[in-house]
């Protein structure tokens, strides 16, 4: 970035802001919205209310204030800011991320604290926990919404949830509850996902999974190996089944005598489908040391639901990291019958998108920089660290001057192929890669499928290198 660009940014981050102008009735109010978003985008090292505040000749307690107690409609700003990413950022093959981040805080008097597995360092630690829906397009990724996961310690201690400010109306919720929460008010606001991602954590719950396919979003979930379901499904029969004594069997019913659902993993290793299967190689990505080979296993799958009964029929994808067979994973999509491995493949690999926000808000915004002790300033923290780096992804964007590239990745609701496929930097593809297979194999993947986006599994430093998928015999 050169002298001129950086002189620029202040008129934009000033228009920018504008557009928020109406979240505040107060003129001085909304001047410490500039005060804070600047703060956040300084090279500060402590991006906390007291450093924002004293290096913008600020008084603290003002700062503090305006944060947890001064009158503004946050929600009204949120939903501005999923407004813009709607209309300004729409794009066909557009993924959601669901995903959960943690702080490691000290004491016990922020919002949510408590000893619990934290992520961020990987082992139980005092702390909290939220969950967040990004949205990730073409070279262009961002936060779309944050939310307090409020642990059942502190949702039964309704003293100390008022002593933080936190509303009688907010109670326990499963982290799922307020992914869909999340969900919902963004489609609300217009913005559509052609995709929705998660890992295994969020995959594992079938109810979930169910409420996404009753909210017809297409989805793919890692899921873990314990999964139930059924390849071959059974019989369901709405005749009750009965016995010499007792109640009869409840109906619906899966016919007695037929095979019980299995977990994923026991169908990979001994249901004869799979077991005769040939392994289909991909190139994932391009790292630092070589490409990393994925090879897969694709069948269509039943998910067993609540009710015990089989659900509809869904793709099931087995990975095999080629360099350490060990590594296996799983996962479910809905897409379409006609959807391609390689595709469903590219999405599950978008994970990297969302780890990729936490580490830029974090390290770059200050996400994590949250000092207080009350729960509205901590909702108005997470909603102004998304704004600011809503800002951040639009700005780096505008100034690389690159348009977003088609990243090969069709909408679930078209036939796959339908469109050719564009190849970064290479010709166009015009193979039809989503025709309709036989359920028992997994037919062949797009001759080449290319993305735009780098891919990463954990550390977001090898988001520098392209992402690709490709299918090669001679791997």
């Amino acid at each position: 970035m050169d002298a001129r660009q950086i002189r620029g940014l202040q008129p934009m981050l000033a228009r920018f802001l504008k557009r928020f102008d109406d979240c505040f009735d107060r003129r001085d109010t909304r001047a410490h919205l500039s005060v804070y978003v600047k703060g956040q985008l300084s090279d500060l090292p402590r991006k906390s209310v007291e450093p924002i505040a004293l290096a913008a000749d600020v008084p603290v307690r003002t700062l503090q204030e305006f944060l947890s107690q001064h009158r503004w409609q946050e929600d009204l700003a949120r939903d501005r800011l999923q407004q813009i990413i709607a209309k300004e950022h729409t794009h066909a093959h557009s993924v959601g991320i669901l995903d959960e981040t943690s702080f490691v805080k000290k004491g016990d008097k922020t919002p949510g604290v408590q000893r619990q597995h934290l992520g961020t360092v990987g082992k139980q630690e005092n702390g909290i926990v939220t969950v967040h829906l990004a949205y990730a397009a073409g070279d262009f990724h961002c936060l779309v919404d944050g939310e307090l996961f409020l642990p059942e310690s502190w949702a039964r201690d309704r003293m100390r949830c008022r002593e933080a400010k936190i509303p009688e109306t907010m109670t326990y919720r499963p982290k799922t509850e307020i992914a869909l929460e999340l969900f919902d008010r963004a489609r609300a606001h217009g913005i559509h996902f052609a995709w929705l991602t998660f890992d295994e954590w969020y995959g594992g719950k079938p109810a979930f999974l169910q409420a996404l396919e009753g909210r017809e979003q297409s989805f793919v979930a890692e899921v873990p190996r314990s999964l139930m379901g059924w390849i071959d499904p059974p019989r369901v029969t709405a005749r009750p089944l009965r016995r010499r004594r007792g109640r009869g069997r409840k109906v619906p019913r899966i016919v007695a005598g037929s095979r019980p659902a299995r977990s994923v993993e026991h169908l990979l290793w001994w249901h004869a489908v799979m077991k005769e299967q040939d392994w289909q190689r991909f190139r994932v990505k391009d790292g630092e040391k070589g490409p990393m080979i994925w090879e897969v296993k694709h069948v269509r799958f039943h998910l067993q639901g609540a009710d015990g009964l089989p659900g509809p029929c869904w793709h099931l994808l087995v990975a095999r990291n080629v360099l350490d067979p060990t590594e296996i994973k799983f996962f479910v999509s809905n897409a379409p019958p006609e959807a391609s491995v390689g595709t469903i493949l590219l999405v599950a690999f978008s994970r990297w998108r969302v780890e990729r926000c936490f580490e830029d808000d974090k390290g770059e915004v200050g996400l994590d920089h949250y000092e207080g002790r009350r729960y509205p300033g901590l909702k108005r923290h997470l909603i102004l660290s998304a704004i600011s780096y809503l800002f951040l992804a639009r700005t780096n964007q505008r100034l690389r001057g690159k348009k977003i590239r088609v990243d090969g990745l069709p909408s679930p609701h078209r036939r796959v192929g339908a469109d050719s496929l564009v190849v970064a930097g290479g010709p166009r593809v015009g193979t039809a890669a989503g025709a309709h297979r036989p359920t028992h194999r997994a037919g062949p993947a797009p001759q080449c499928l290319c993305s735009s986006l780098p891919h990463q599994a954990n550390s977001p430093t090898s988001a520098e290198h392209g992402h690709q998928i490709d299918t090669d015999s001679r791997l």
